[in-house]
């Protein structure tokens, strides 16, 4: 009952964050935290996730900028300007490159099923996305319990091609 109690009260207490510190993370804690995603539960246990780390530098500030140009385009066309845009593309940018490191969360389909009718692969697919997602929440957990603030933040799939160019993934 006491762990049940720690981990309901852990659970509780996280919320995200959207201001961070500068403070490094020790490599022995963002250890932790990736183990701790690995441990979640995922369909036929494939783990299709893939983690990448990404500190300061110029992978981050080519990651930023090209999130920050999809962003702009994507809020030009929807008749955001002026001012409101430049508020919405201040605030990505801060909460993409102020951070100490930011975690990729990746979806690998390598090691999953192949199937030749489009019903299953969807359902595959499906599967999948969903083994990520609770990836991407142990991770959550698991810097809070750290003591570290953390937020999910979608960006990348709206531009899933830059990260991958920005960040130089396969």
């Amino acid at each position: 009952r006491e762990q049940a109690e720690t981990f309901y009260r852990l659970a509780g207490s996280r919320a995200s964050t959207r201001e961070f510190g500068p403070e490094p993370i020790a490599p022995d804690v963002v250890d932790r935290i990736l183990r701790a995603a690995c441990r979640a539960p995922s369909a036929h246990n494939r783990q299709p996730w893939r983690f990448v780390v990404v500190g300061q530098g110029a992978s981050r500030e080519a990651m930023v900028a090209s999130l920050q140009s999809r962003l702009e385009q994507d809020l030009s066309a929807d008749g955001v300007q002026g001012e409101a845009l430049a508020e919405r593309l201040a605030a990505r940018k801060t909460r993409l490159a102020a951070p100490a490191l930011l975690v990729v969360v990746c979806l690998c389909m390598e090691d999953m099923d192949s199937y030749p009718d489009e019903r299953r692969k969807s359902a595959e697919r499906t599967m999948a996305e969903q083994s990520v997602a609770l990836a991407g929440g142990q991770i959550l957990l698991a810097a809070h319990a750290e003591g570290l603030g953390a937020c999910w933040l979608c960006a990348p799939l709206f531009a899933p091609q830059d990260i991958v160019q920005a960040l130089g993934l396969p």
